[in-house]
């Protein structure tokens, strides 16, 4: 038992001396690195570790170099008494420091991390996904340090809270999580961070990727976190009780709970006239519905049924489908299926190019698919119309979500008709009210209703009528705007 007993003490001191930073277990940690930078200064016993293009050069200089260039051995240990020389006990968290851009030095057997700033990062400039018409112009960048900042010149409160995890075994990404004390609540956060920390993988790459861990429902279509790159629109959520969450590297911040209907508000209805406001919402509306059942209706009365068609138009439908060899089902496929591609190339190409490419493309295509009686000419304008109304909805998670939905109407409206179409439509809405955010009704403020949302769901009401933050937050703090008429 005593030899058991001395054997075990033996290996727990062996493993804490292994847990001591020291310049050599540093070394051997980063062999084969090609980047990592050794300098030793033997006039005063110092030896420094670091990444040089993961600091900041000029503070680098102000605060390390200069300092312990012109000191003697004696000073030495006076200048690392200092706040930014923070003393490490553990070999781990000194490499995790140093790849996270900071300097480590060791000078008689005692470790030190110093924090020397950040290297130069993409400017902060307009978003490119979600075009600004009234309102900020600045937006998220790959910085997390920045992105805070951002956040911060908006929220001037300490009641702003941030929640830093890690997340990914082999890059360890950094996730902030912030919420307002007193305006979100608790439980949301708790479950928010509770599923960040049950993430187990190897890399993070983006906030867009972060999501699909932590969906209540991750085979749904439909995205239930919503992610922007707008500064004003994150600060938004925050002020109306919600969680939103930085990803280290990634532009785009996501926030939770969150409603189906959100997908379709702009933070430029808030910049514009309430009845301007309401008018553009209300198109987006509009364009929902006609990106997902124009082209389907088309193929569902011209399949099986004529007698909704008037009688001055069908003659034309006739006349133009009758070059067409194909069932309208397949007709519709061809052209959706060519629109997406013309969509897709026009994404991936420079901008310039991707333009011209849409543009003529679609004009080429169309043009030359009617003479070669491939399809009708109303369908080109079906398909045009649908493909139109799918670009006003703001969010692009959502649009893509939508159009592939409108594959499946497509399908169910060849095959059943009319029937098949409102098939497919209950089904859609069956789905969408099952799905849960942060397990609050995906639907909210329909199921459950709550009517005095409506007044920032459909429409944008007058900043008077605004007066409570949504009902799905749960804020314990409701009351936003305590202002009269």
């Amino acid at each position: 038992m005593d030899q058991d007993h001395t054997t075990n003490k033996q290996q727990e001191e062996l493993s804490q001396q292994k847990e001591v930073p020291s310049f050599e277990r540093t070394l051997n940690e980063f062999k084969d690195c090609a980047d990592i930078v050794y300098r030793e200064m033997p006039d005063i016993q110092l030896q420094m570790v670091y990444f040089g293009h993961l600091m900041g050069s000029e503070h680098f200089s102000r605060e390390i170099l200069i300092p312990l260039g012109n000191a003697n051995e004696k000073q030495v240990s006076q200048l690392l008494e200092r706040s930014q020389f923070i003393e490490m006990t553990s070999s781990d968290e000194l490499i995790n420091a140093v790849l996270n851009g900071a300097v480590a030095l060791f000078h008689q057997g005692k470790s030190y991390a110093v924090d020397v700033g950040k290297p130069e990062s993409r400017s902060i400039q307009e978003s490119e996904s979600e075009v600004v018409i009234t309102g900020p112009h600045d937006s998220f960048v790959e910085t997390a340090a920045q992105n805070l900042s951002l956040v911060r010149r908006r929220v001037k409160s300490s009641h702003l809270k941030v929640v830093r995890l890690e997340v990914g075994e082999v890059t360890k990404t950094f996730v902030y999580v912030l919420y307002i004390d007193g305006l979100a609540n608790m439980e949301f956060v708790q479950e928010f961070i509770k599923r960040v920390e049950l993430i187990e993988v190897d890399a993070i790459h983006d906030g867009n990727m972060l999501v699909q861990y932590i969906d209540d429902n991750p085979n749904s279509i439909f995205p239930q976190f919503p992610t922007t790159e707008r500064t004003d629109s994150a600060v938004s959520k925050l002020v109306a009780g919600r969680i939103i969450a930085i990803v280290d590297g990634s532009p785009s911040v996501i926030s939770a709970p969150a409603s189906f209907f959100e997908f379709f508000s702009s933070p430029d209805d808030y910049y514009q006239r309430w009845a301007l406001g309401t008018a553009t919402r209300l198109l987006r509306f509009a364009a929902f519905i006609v990106t997902i059942t124009f082209t389907a209706l088309y193929v569902s009365v011209t399949t099986f049924h004529y007698e909704m068609i008037p009688e001055d138009l069908l003659l034309t439908l006739t006349e133009s489908r009758s070059r067409v060899p194909f069932p309208p089902i397949y007709e519709a496929l061809l052209l959706e299926i060519t629109i997406e591609l013309l969509r897709e190339a026009g994404a991936r190409l420079p901008s310039k190019i991707g333009q011209t490419i849409g543009i003529v493309g679609g004009i080429v295509i169309g043009q030359a698919a009617v003479q070669a009686g491939l399809t009708s000419n109303i369908l080109i304008i079906a398909v045009a119309s649908s493909a139109i109304a799918s670009f006003v909805i703001p969010s692009y998670m959502m649009s893509a979500s939508i159009r592939l939905a409108r594959f499946g109407l497509i399908l169910l409206a060849g095959i059943l008709g009319n029937f098949g179409l409102m098939l497919g439509i209950c089904l859609m809405v069956i789905h969408l009210a099952g799905l849960t955010s942060l397990s609050s009704s995906y639907l909210t403020p329909i199921a459950p209703n709550v009517l005095k949302d409506w007044r920032d769901t459909f429409i944008r009401a007058p900043f008077w009528m605004l007066k409570e933050r949504p009902t799905q937050a749960k804020t314990p703090n409701k009351v936003k705007n305590k202002m009269r008429q």
